[in-house]
């Protein structure tokens, strides 16, 4: 080994350029893996916690891509499921839409004619739901304001949507900075975008006024900066389904009291609900895994070039090494020294840098790690606050410290038989 460090020492510029590629190697392949780990373990962490047990979608739904289809009779579903499942504590449908809103600083500059430009209604998601009827479920906490008023859905008036409007909306604090209101505000919404400032004040005109009762956290479940919540039957009625042969929703979260059997449940609840689809915790898990799993492939590709180019690179250097010290090498056989003993010194050669390209590695991939979880944060904006999207759990350690040593035998192989196949004599008889 110390023959190796030697030949390590004496070309400082060679070895440093040589640690620099293995470890910008290394440390690229750590990244991905960390990446991956940490959206998986962040994801699996936030499920377990939730209190949803179980998912109800119409057929056809894609968890993956986010296409589901309405689910219709959903305010009654709230207390058949319970009914037909002893076993779930609430069942809670949920309608998830996108609506514009606007503020009553816009509305004044819209009935003056006097909007400055760049100025317009933002877009948000709205989660339509039952308030009093999410138990056990992890929803947005309120950090200012009452929140909602009244228990159940005044305005749904079992299914004749003639009761009274409260009017009352939830906002999260992403919203709440983008419009510039606070509890008490009013707040006016459409599902309509208006397409010009001059359509502004007809838009105002037919657009739904509600009052912020409460400014709301992130959301789990829906991981945006800008989200608002609503009675169910209000955002129905406000995106035309609140009617009692519609009553749409998005999904039905299900939350129940011993999760230890839940494909019972499912196999229960498809039994009575033929125009559901019910998804334990563990296949939405498994749709989670199966969208990391084909950024991981990918990131592994990647990283697999990134190895082999590095390996590569190294051999080059190595070669030139044998090459540069040949005489010696030849000499330290005439000395004795055996052919597995010179190739063992180009092996010792190589693992050494391999193991500073590792030292180079790891603190580049983890401040690369930092920089970019901190960068997607703040991109996505709305995520709990537990949420990262990296993660440098052990394996992903040791992947690197595989990959980095594999990388060294890798590119110390062909050097390696150059030198244990140099022909001695001419070696030292040559000038």
């Amino acid at each position: 080994m110390r023959y190796a460090f030697d030949a390590v020492r004496r070309r400082p510029a060679r070895t440093a350029l040589t640690a620099l590629g293995i470890g910008l190697a290394a440390g690229l392949v750590v990244l991905l893996l960390a990446l991956s780990a940490g959206v998986e373990a962040s994801a699996t962490a936030l499920a377990y916690s939730s209190g949803v047990d179980l998912i109800g979608l119409s057929p056809g739904s894609n968890l993956t891509s986010g296409e589901f289809p309405p689910v219709a009779g959903a305010h009654p579903l709230s207390t058949e499921i319970p009914a037909a499942d002893p076993n779930v504590v609430v069942a809670s449908p949920w309608l998830i839409q996108d609506l514009s809103y606007g503020n009553a600083t816009l509305w004044r500059a819209a009935n003056a004619s006097d909007v400055p430009a760049g100025w317009s209604t933002t877009e948000s998601g709205t989660v339509g739901w039952l308030p009093s009827d999410n138990t056990g479920i992890e929803v947005p906490p309120v950090y200012q304001g009452a929140g909602f008023s009244a228990p159940g859905d005044p305005h749904y008036a079992n299914g004749s949507y003639t009761g009274p409007s409260t009017h009352e909306i939830e906002i999260d604090q992403g919203l709440a900075a983008v419009l510039r209101v606070g509890v008490g505000d009013p707040l006016w919404a459409s599902p309509i975008v208006p397409p010009s400032p001059a359509s502004l004040v007809g838009w105002y005109a037919n657009a739904t006024e509600f009052t912020v009762v409460g400014i709301a956290g992130p959301f789990w479940l829906v991981p945006s900066a800008l989200l608002a919540y609503t009675y169910l039957s209000e955002l129905q009625t406000l995106t035309g389904s609140g009617n009692r042969s519609a009553d749409f929703a998005t999904l039905v979260l299900v939350h129940v009291t011993d999760p230890t059997n839940l494909s019972g449940d499912v196999a229960r609840l498809a039994d009575r609900f033929s125009s559901l689809e019910f998804f334990t915790l563990g296949s939405i898990l498994g749709e989670i895994q199966h969208v990391v799993d084909l950024y991981r492939t990918f990131g592994t590709l990647i990283g697999a070039i990134g190895l082999v180019v590095a390996a590569l690179f190294t051999t080059t250097v190595l070669q030139m090494s044998v090459d540069d010290r040949s005489r010696e090498l030849a000499l330290l056989r005439a000395v004795g020294h055996s052919r597995a003993a010179v190739g063992r010194f180009v092996v010792e050669e190589a693992l050494i840098l391999s193991a500073l390209g590792l030292a180079v590695g790891l603190p580049v991939a983890y401040g690369a790690a930092l920089a970019m979880n901190h960068f997607l944060i703040d991109l996505i904006g709305g995520l709990p606050t537990s949420f990262s999207f990296v993660s440098f759990a052990p394996s992903v350690i040791l992947t690197g410290v595989l990959a980095v040593v594999g990388v060294g035998l890798l590119a110390a192989l062909a050097p390696a038989l150059r030198a244990m196949q140099l022909p001695v004599a001419e070696e030292l008889r040559a000038p």
